[in-house]
């Protein structure tokens, strides 16, 4: 750890401190019981992943569906229409990633998916639709989210950046009990992670050199694209992240925020 000299870390949010499935979960089951949620066919959007935690261009949403806490009492229904939100998201973030589409924040976006969700299981009720939409701001933090955060806290400035809008993060923070120095949305850069104008937000917002920041993360993609830009990465494990490849070089391993915190130095 001599060598890794930092002067401030940056966490991403979804996926990383919250759990972002189980949040959505419990929205989808309100919004139509399990046993009583109709497929949504087979033609689904393509997979990807940016707010929901995989990459662009990845299976990465398939993948994670089943895997979260909640994900053993849900109904099959409520698993399909979970991975039709994702993926509506997924390729609505790469759209505007690769210019097809203009940027829109988070928010908006999840209530794209909200509608797509209600649809496909027969729910017409605005209301209805709406709450859904905002089930996305109610995510559970992990166990160690919160006490992880404090401990690190307790050594390093802390700094969030998520692809959440302002007004989504806010919501987030509140509702988990995420306690930072500075927060930072992707809608300041007006685009999505992993676009490096997003990592920039970072490097302005400290003033401190890439290679002195910390990005943490439980998805390889995203740590590649702070890595790209010249920040120290460190890779915690999620139920639903994406996992290193064998070609993936990342600074820290850590099993959660604990394991990070000691790796760090800190007691």
């Amino acid at each position: 750890m001599a060598e890794l000299k930092i002067d401030a870390v940056v966490f991403d949010v979804l996926g990383t401190l919250v759990d972002e499935p189980a949040g959505l979960r419990a929205g989808l089951r309100a919004l139509a019981p399990p046993s009583d949620t109709p497929s949504p066919g087979a033609g689904g959007p393509g997979a990807g992943g940016l707010g929901t935690g995989g990459a662009p261009g990845t299976a990465g949403a398939a993948g994670r569906a089943g895997k979260a806490d909640g994900a053993e009492s849900a109904g099959p229904g409520t698993e399909r229409l979970l991975l039709l939100w994702q993926r509506h998201i997924e390729r609505e973030q790469r759209r505007v990633l690769d210019g097809d589409r203009p940027y829109l924040p988070s928010d908006l976006l999840d209530r794209e998916a909200a509608g797509v969700v209600a649809e496909a299981a027969g729910v017409e009720d605005p209301a209805a639709v709406e709450a859904l939409a905002r089930s996305a701001r109610r995510l559970p933090p992990w166990p160690d989210t919160v006490a992880g955060l404090a401990r690190i806290g307790g050594g390093f400035p802390l700094i969030g950046l998520s692809n959440a809008s302002r007004t989504a993060l806010l919501q987030l923070n509140a509702h988990a009990g995420l306690r930072w120095h500075q927060a930072l949305s992707a809608e300041d850069a007006r685009t999505y992670k992993p676009d490096p104008a997003v990592y920039r937000l970072a490097v302005t917002g400290s003033g401190a050199p890439p290679e002195r920041l910390l990005m943490v993360a439980a998805h390889a993609w995203d740590l590649r694209g702070a890595q790209a830009l010249g920040l120290r990465t460190a890779y915690v494990a999620r139920p639903v992240g994406d996992p290193p490849t064998a070609a993936d070089r990342f600074d820290l391993h850590a099993r959660d925020l604990t394991d990070l915190a000691e790796q760090l130095g800190l007691s």
